[in-house]
């Protein structure tokens, strides 16, 4: 008897080891998530694939596709009239559905060799357009920012699932040991809607999870060992600690945050001696610093945050999530001129930037960039000068991770209200995300209380015209 409990101890300790069977390492429950096993190790992908990584860079408030990457000749025309009665009127956030319609503002113009159309809000951006793959046709059930926040973060409107960094993170495993696998960056220090639940697990366990960096000052908090303390004394601490926290975690499986606190004590003690590297600025070179937008006011601060991105995915980090405009700042119901204009030059050279720097280092090809809000806006006026919220036809844009880029996906009706022509919910885009990194979204399943649970929700296709 004692020899098979020896044996089976031995099979479940070594079960992560058996990466490449995919019902060891993706049917993964909640019980083999506590039984020894390390949650966070490698596994092998379904599929060869170039993608490593991913950054997300979400633009919190809903970018105006139609001023941005969705030209609507006809939307000129007919500035100022009600919406014609062949479009669908749509349910709207503040009920502006029959409000005139608004022209854009903008001078457009095709560039590259591919001819992508980008308005001249977003001039550096425009130069990167060869490695873009502009998706028109994205759509979603989020009406306000609240559901439509939690809905591309996490596939529903309604709280309380997983969210797409931590689908990931639970279906690849983290590549170092030393920083999170899943890192979040907010610009301002006001929160984006939802706060933590963007990055949360919902009913995975809480290890996978991801790790807000901060948004002034040192990335990382309280990296600094106490002064008169050295690493032997701080190690028996933890090592006392550890103790305590596991005997009270083994009164209590279901409470996954406490193997998480676990965890994330132990990673806190390495990322001491790798993680001040990791986030030290002042080793890039001015000119790197100035690609970034470091060097002026206006792009400092999202600059910062992407060229960290970039250090993250360089030391193995698999997702990288920056939000920009947090607290719904790209939410222009009014003055969307002004609006715009700021929260461009805000970003643009930064995310340009990003692209050329990953480029120049051979690192674009196995990072996957991806760039959107929670919906776009709509062709209706409100407030005589901005608009509202449109989910039903937006546009994202992803970038490198094997994308092929110079290409527009999918299509929007003439005023840019409807998704008409390869039309992406939002469950199509995770399971493209999956796909790009190699996962089979119908394969990475979370069984919670014996339930079988997908990124997807059993409802997306991965759109694989993506990689041309």
């Amino acid at each position: 008897m004692t020899n098979y409990q020896t044996r089976r101890e031995m099979l479940t300790t070594a079960g992560m080891g058996f990466g490449a069977l995919p019902l060891a390492a993706f049917l993964q429950n909640e019980a083999s998530a506590q039984a020894g096993v390390n949650p966070n190790a490698v596994t092998v992908p379904h599929r060869k694939t170039k993608a490593k990584s991913v950054i997300f860079l979400f633009m919190e408030g809903g970018p105006s596709h139609i001023d941005l990457f969705d030209p609507k000749p006809l939307l000129r025309k007919l500035e100022g009239q009600s919406l014609p009665e062949s479009f669908e009127k749509p349910v709207t956030a503040m009920g502006e559905a029959n409000s005139p319609l608004l022209a854009d503002r903008r001078r457009w113009a095709q560039h590259g060799e591919s001819g992508l159309w980008v308005s001249d809000w977003l001039p550096h951006t425009a130069k990167c357009v060869d490695d873009l793959a502009v998706i028109r046709s994205c759509w979603s059930q989020g009406i306000n920012h609240a559901g439509g926040v939690c809905s591309m973060n996490t596939g529903s409107p309604i709280a309380g699932r997983p969210s797409l960094g931590a689908w990931v993170n639970y279906g690849l495993g983290s590549v170092n040991e030393n920083l999170p696998a899943f890192v979040v960056m907010q610009d301002t220090n006001a929160s984006v809607v939802n706060g933590t639940r963007n990055w949360g697990t919902g009913f995975m366990p809480a290890i996978y999870q991801g790790t807000a960096f901060n948004t002034t000052g040192n990335p990382i908090s309280n990296l600094t060992r106490p002064k008169g303390e050295d690493e032997a004394a701080q190690s028996r601490k933890l090592t006392a600690l550890d103790f305590l926290n596991r005997r009270h975690a083994a009164a209590r499986p279901q409470q996954t945050e406490l193997e998480a606190r676990i965890a994330g004590y132990e990673l806190a003690f390495r990322m001491q001696s790798s993680a001040p590297e990791a986030v030290d600025l002042t080793a890039e070179t001015e000119e790197t610093q100035a690609l970034y937008g470091m060097d002026n006011k206006t792009t400092a601060t999202f600059g910062r945050q992407c060229l960290l991105a970039r250090r993250m995915v360089e030391r193995g980090v698999r997702f990288v999530q920056l939000y920009h405009g947090a607290g719904s700042k790209w939410d222009s119901h009014s003055a969307i001129e002004g609006n715009h204009t700021m929260l461009c030059a805000q970003t643009d050279k930064c995310v340009a930037g990003l692209l050329k720097d990953l480029k120049q280092r051979g690192l674009l090809d196995s990072t996957l960039v991806i760039w959107g809000g929670e919906f776009g806006r709509t062709p209706m006026s409100e407030k005589g000068d901005g608009r509202d919220h449109n989910p039903t036809g937006f546009t994202m844009w992803m970038a490198g991770g094997g994308v092929k880029g110079g290409q527009t996906i999918g299509s929007t009706d003439e005023l840019g209200l409807h998704a008409v022509e390869d039309r992406l919910h939002v469950h199509d885009l995770h399971s493209t995300i999956l796909w790009l990194m190699g996962l089979n979204h119908r394969e990475v399943v979370y069984y919670d209380k014996g339930r079988p649970e997908r990124v997807d929700q059993n409802e997306g296709h991965p759109f694989t015209g993506i990689v041309g």
